[in-house]
């Protein structure tokens, strides 16, 4: 990753949610969600709870969505993350 990010900060690339369900559903996009999990990309050197490449948990207005390298990413403070999957 071209960043690193400062103290308690991380980076999070947001898992997309299901477009089907488990019935077979198709879910519009217009119904979807903002995504509340996303793999870890990078952290910050004061970071003491999870590590690049876990899956945390987060709410849904949590961190500033930010775009590098045409990718959509989340940075955050470690304390926006709820658990580590």
């Amino acid at each position: 990753m071209l960043i690193k990010p400062l103290h308690d900060r991380i980076i999070v690339k947001p898992i997309p949610p299901e477009s089907v369900t488990s019935s077979g559903l198709i879910i519009p996009d217009t119904a979807k969600e903002k995504p509340q999990k996303g793999t870890v990309m990078a952290v910050g050197s004061k970071v003491e709870i999870c590590q690049v490449n876990d899956i945390a948990l987060y709410g849904k207005f949590a961190g500033i969505d930010i775009e590098i390298e045409g990718e959509a990413y989340l940075i955050m403070r470690e304390s926006d993350i709820f658990a580590v999957v």
